[in-house]
């Protein structure tokens, strides 16, 4: 064996892997300078239109679109419920009047989280979305894995309405639940501040807008549906007045109230 020369290729050989490796490094720097110029430049864009907002979430980068079905209450439901009058007559929909109205805070989710688990099927998969003391409405909607299901408004399923009194009593509740929750495969999200960009760049936000609030959580795609398929979206808030849901996975805008 010639030495010399299988010295020489090994020498070559460790020579071209290290170039490798080394522009493999660079490129992967330059990338990771290019992102950070990226964000700049929309912190910079959006900052240059006096366009504020508050802190942006940073998780979760990947989620799933999700189904689900439109649980249709039974009288074997309706058996756990205590000192109710309980109608299950429309499909999906529970109604329930309460023989002695339960007076609660208007202010503190914390008892109203807990009046719903105490006295509503499933109250522990809902949480607090609004409280309207002049028309007095308490709308609590559902969550799944700890993130909302979006905008009662289309009164959707998964929502539930509190009737309270003048004594801030709660009178009567209407329910609807989804049910049998099944993911579907990860996709990565666009970023909070790419969904800002792009809000911007449509003319949807405003020079000198302040974003009060953007949150992930789930919107249905047919609302009306008893099958359910949501979608992971951004709730976006602009100045406590216009709210835009944007899907977080393909970017399109599904729904704009003000």
């Amino acid at each position: 064996m010639d030495w010399s020369k299988t010295k020489s290729v090994f020498i070559i050989t460790f020579l071209i892997l290290n170039i490798f490796l080394g522009y493999q490094l660079v490129q992967k720097r330059d990338n990771s300078q290019l992102d950070a110029i990226a964000e700049r430049t929309i912190d910079e864009k959006l900052a240059d239109e006096e366009i504020t907002y508050e802190a942006l979430p940073k998780e979760p980068k990947e989620l799933s679109y999700i189904s689900g079905k439109v649980q249709i209450f039974s009288v074997d439901d309706v058996k756990k419920l205590k000192n109710q009058e309980v109608n299950i007559e429309t499909a999906g929909v529970l109604r329930g009047k309460l023989s002695d109205p339960i007076k609660i805070s208007l202010t503190d989710q914390v008892k109203i989280h807990q009046f719903v688990k105490d006295h509503l099927l499933d109250g522990e998969k809902y949480i607090v979305w609004s409280v309207n003391e002049e028309t007095g409405t308490i709308v609590l909607v559902q969550q799944h894995n700890n993130y909302k299901i979006f905008d009662p408004s289309l009164n959707i399923s998964g929502v539930i309405y509190l009737y309270v009194n003048d004594e801030h009593e709660v009178v009567s509740y209407e329910q609807t639940l989804i049910s049998d929750f099944e993911e579907h495969k990860l996709e990565e999200l666009i970023s909070p501040i790419k969904t800002l960009e792009n809000l911007y760049d449509n003319y949807h936000i405003k020079s000198g807008s302040h974003v009060s609030k953007v949150e992930i959580g789930y919107y249905p795609l047919v609302p009306n549906s008893e099958s359910q398929l949501l979608a992971p979206t951004w709730h976006v808030v602009i100045d406590e007045e216009i709210e835009i849901y944007v899907n977080a996975i393909e970017g399109q805008i599904l729904n704009k109230t003000e």
